[in-house]
């Protein structure tokens, strides 16, 4: 019956059956490490709450129907839970990541796995043909982000995931950017989508959590056998918090990305403006595929101010509405710097290829009124001197 249902209906029911004992409409927060046994090795429905928890549970059949699957994972942040997918791959394994990815993520494939052996080719996924050159015979996974962190640069995931299948290589999409409300990566092939559930998904900016979905039963078995062996779950009360944020999900995210069009228009060829990332735009080279592949292009931007570091810096300090701190897609708009803050791991040389140069700026937009937040940027524009 899920399956035939709309994101606004999920968001609300999906794996949220009222209360059997009380018949509470809202999912009940359960804070028991353990459960009891009616005979030695013979659990009910559970018996550890590493190994899972009945508010866990909902959050995970949730996740799963949002974006289509079968299998959903619940984890205590977006790393762990793209480490724990990555704990699939052993010393030798090969994986082909997109070359704009977040910081962190960054991090594991080059500070974490690299020295226990497993190697990454960080390509540009919009051309097909260079990773076509990047798959070998020891290529495990096939990582990206759509849109990408911070350049807003979009993968065509059907065609990606139609030669991964072709060599036998799976596909992982973080879908974090865009949410299940705007884009379905399971529909378009992907083998596992990957989210952190800090962003849009709580919405709230008071949970760090992560989730995998799939509907690959073997990957799956694996997923849960890892997720808790390596235990890095979220606690009941988080998964209670991350369900409520669910319910307003399609909601935020529409408003948010109508916002966010607003004042990508606004800021396109103003004075001050290099460039603006943002796929709604007819300019952004890959318009066409946001159209296609997306319901809508999101509430992420990116701004290349004309600016050297320290107007860049006067320009966030000034901002009152946009509130400077990483992290994204909560009901507050955020500002950062992503080549001093969320992408400072990154090497300088790759962060200068990529165009993550002293004068971009990432803006993700909240649910405050548009107006305000044009003016907030109006007033950082004339403090950084950018007219």
């Amino acid at each position: 019956m899920q399956q035939r249902l709309r994101p606004d209906t999920l968001a609300i029911h999906a794996g949220q059956e009222p209360d059997p004992t009380h018949r509470a409409v809202m999912q009940p927060i359960v804070l028991a490490s353990t459960f009891a046994q009616d005979e030695p090795g013979k659990p009910t429905a559970f018996e550890y709450s590493r190994s899972g928890n009945p508010t866990r549970q909902a959050l995970e059949a949730c996740l799963a129907a949002l974006e289509g699957g079968t299998h959903g994972f619940a984890f205590g942040s977006g790393s762990a839970a793209a480490l724990t997918l990555l704990h699939t791959l052993k010393p030798g394994d090969h994986v082909v990541s997109g070359d704009d990815v977040y910081g962190g993520t960054f991090r594991l494939l080059d500070k974490v796995l690299k020295p226990m052996g497993v190697t990454t080719s960080f390509v540009d996924l919009r051309d097909l043909s260079q990773l076509d050159q990047a798959l070998r015979p020891e290529t495990r996974w096939v990582w990206m982000e759509t849109p990408t962190n911070p350049m807003l640069k979009l993968f065509d995931i059907q065609a990606i995931a139609e030669r991964c299948r072709a060599r036998g290589v799976p596909l992982a999409v973080d879908n974090t950017f865009a949410s299940p409300v705007l884009q379905q990566p399971l529909a378009l092939g992907a083998a596992v989508v990957m989210h952190s559930t800090t962003k849009y998904i709580n919405g709230h900016s008071d949970v760090v959590g992560g989730a995998l979905v799939t509907s690959d039963t073997a990957l799956a078995e694996r997923i849960g056998f890892l997720q808790n062996a390596i235990g890095a779950v979220p606690s009941p009360m988080d998964c209670y918090l991350v369900l409520r944020g669910i319910k307003t999900l399609p909601v935020r995210v529409r408003h948010q990305s109508a916002s966010a069009a607003e004042l990508a228009r606004r800021l396109e060829g103003r004075r001050g403006v290099r460039r603006v990332n943002y796929p709604g735009l007819a300019s952004h080279p890959d318009h066409a595929l946001a159209q296609r592949q997306m319901s809508l292009p999101g509430a992420m931007l990116s701004v290349d101010l004309d600016a050297d570091l320290d107007a860049a810096r006067r320009f966030l300090s000034a901002l009152r509405i946009f509130t400077l701190a990483e992290s994204l897609g909560g009901v507050e708009s955020l500002a950062e710097h992503p080549a001093l803050m969320t992408h400072a791991s990154i090497p300088k040389e790759t962060r200068d290829a990529l165009g993550i140069g002293d004068g971009l700026v990432r803006l993700s937009v909240g649910l405050e009124d548009v107006e305000d937040l044009a003016a907030d940027l109006e007033g950082a524009f004339r403090a950084a001197g950018l007219g």
